[in-house]
């Protein structure tokens, strides 16, 4: 099945190893890739978008930058987890390409009307660029196949103990997308966690003899510092690239269509995601205090050894 999809990113390390799976899958067509503040500037995320493309040998894709900074917040980015431009301490050639003259989100607007089927709008970053899309050109809706997104958690958090970053970062964005009304799929901070690479992953990485495979396993051996306690941290996960291979392996994953909501209020869970998991109502319903909440598909499990198989193959070019 050929996924014809649009990418939205904040390019740190785990984005760039989902645009490195993108492109190499061949049941993927990266039709675009808008940028976003997020892990880094959208600067930095677009150099770095623009070096991935290199490395992998991409064919000419069209990039553009977007928003800076979020609707309402201050930008806040994760330098510490992500290095001071994004991509550890990977240091790439700076690419020949050149993003388009244009704002991110009419690039996606333009992608989405010139294609010829419905797009899947893939979002790995903080929702900002696309709550402006839905905002600005709601005619565009009916073209959008579905969004499928790395944001939020159905349990714990990493930006706070229970938001996750790109929802925290722009919480409001996150708010618009998911009462949009378009087909949404969450791959939250929970699941993403638990797709961990390990240490003996990232060595067998870093000593093959791909160029993308040794990039991969550096990316995800990058050692960061924990801000709190300056206790060293390896954030060895794959990160959003699980998002991309839930698009396309769905049977390795778990799924419920449960009810989701996000908290905006002002506090310590400003941009906490509330996955409703209860089997029958509560007292908010039987007092008809309940409000209408949006139902989302949401990601509950993975057969991790088995997404990592398909994410590590994919990267190598193997078993297609």
């Amino acid at each position: 099945m050929s996924h014809q999809i649009l990418l939205d990113v904040d390019t740190g390390r785990d984005d760039a190893l989902a645009l490195m799976f993108a492109v190499r899958h061949p049941d993927i067509h990266v039709q675009a890739i808008t940028c976003v503040a997020g892990n880094t500037s959208v600067e930095d995320a677009a150099a770095n978008t623009l070096s991935i493309l290199d490395l992998v040998d991409a064919p000419e894709i069209p990039v553009a930058l977007g928003a800076r900074h979020p609707l309402i917040e201050s930008p806040r980015d994760a330098s510490w987890i992500h290095g001071t431009h994004g991509l550890g301490n990977v240091e790439l050639p700076v690419s020949g390409r050149r993003v388009e003259p244009f704002h991110a989100v009419e690039l996606m607007r333009r992608c989405l009307l010139d294609s010829e089927c419905q797009v899947t709008l893939v979002a790995l970053a903080p929702m900002t660029n696309v709550a402006l899309l839905l905002r600005l050109y709601p005619d565009v809706v009916d073209r959008i196949k579905q969004i499928i997104f790395m944001g939020g958690s159905a349990t714990v958090g990493n930006a706070t103990p229970v938001a996750e970053f790109n929802f925290w970062h722009d919480p409001e964005a996150a708010h618009i997308v998911l009462n949009s009304g378009v087909p949404l799929t969450m791959y939250g901070w929970d699941v993403l966690w638990s797709m961990r690479v390990g240490a003996l992953g990232i060595a067998q990485l870093c000593e093959s003899d791909d160029l993308v495979l040794q990039v991969a396993g550096r990316l995800l051996a990058f050692e960061a510092v924990d801000p709190s306690n300056g206790t060293p941290v390896i954030y060895d996960c794959i990160g959003d690239a699980g998002t991309l291979c839930a698009l396309v392996a769905p049977e390795l994953f778990g799924i419920e269509n449960r009810p989701v909501q996000l908290v905006l209020t002002p506090g310590p869970a400003r941009g906490q995601t509330i996955v409703d998991r209860r089997s029958m109502a509560g007292e908010d319903s039987a007092h008809h205090l309940a409000e209408p909440v949006p139902m989302i598909d949401v990601v509950s499990s993975v057969r991790n050894d088995e997404v990592l198989t398909l994410f590590i193959e994919c990267l190598a070019n193997r078993s297609w």
